[in-house]
Formats: structure tokens, sequence, C-alpha cells
């Protein structure tokens, strides 16, 4: 069984910077997919980042060159460095962990609203 719990949203003004984390805890394989993913008000949860854990990082086109996933394998973490901000990266982020046997597991999620 894994539990993944992701923190750090909030409140930020448009341009400002956020950076969300992950952790994983259970039964963790190194070699394994953690990612972001994000799900606005009337809108269908929708890919952010993520990384394969064997190579691999994919990046949604909407946030390249503004957000990027980082990972501590050591901690069974995952980051997600966002800049930029822009109101309509507005959402509730989930972290999203896949095991070798393909078993989804997503954290609770953390709000993340961009506003002046």
């Amino acid at each position: 069984q894994v539990k993944v719990v992701e923190s750090g949203g909030g409140l930020v003004q448009p341009g400002g910077s956020l950076k969300l984390s992950c952790a994983a805890s259970g039964s963790i394989f190194v070699i394994s997919s953690m990612g972001w993913y994000r799900q606005a008000p009337g809108k269908e949860r929708e890919l952010v980042a993520v990384d394969s854990g064997y190579g691999p990082i994919n990046v949604a086109d909407s946030v390249k060159g503004r957000f990027s996933i980082s990972r501590d394998n050591a901690e069974n973490t995952v980051y997600l460095q966002m800049t930029d901000l822009k109101p309509e990266d507005t959402a509730v982020y989930y972290c999203k962990y896949v095991d070798v046997k393909g078993l989804a597991y997503w954290g609770q999620g953390t709000q993340v609203t961009v506003s002046s």
C-alpha cells in the first residue's frame, strides 16, 4: 500500500512562484512514475508534469518553461517548481504515484490560487 501526500499550495499573485511537494510512503520502488496533475473548476483533470522514474519526463505545453519537476529518490519525494504563475494555473494540484504493477495512488490535492 502507498500513501501520497501533497503540500505547498496557497494563494499567489500573478507572476509569482510556488513550490509543491509530494511525499510517497509505504511500498515504494525507485523505478516508478511520480507526477503532477491539476483540475480547475468545471474542467477535467490534466497532466502537468510527470517523471517516469527511468528517464523520460513529460511536461504539458501550457507550463513548459515555467514549471519544472524534480525528484529526491532518497526521500521518495517529487517537487513541482512553478514560476511566472498565471490566473489560468489556478486549480487543485494532485500528485500521482504509479507502482511497478501499474497501480495508481493519488494524493488528496492541494489548492493553488493565482490572483491579485
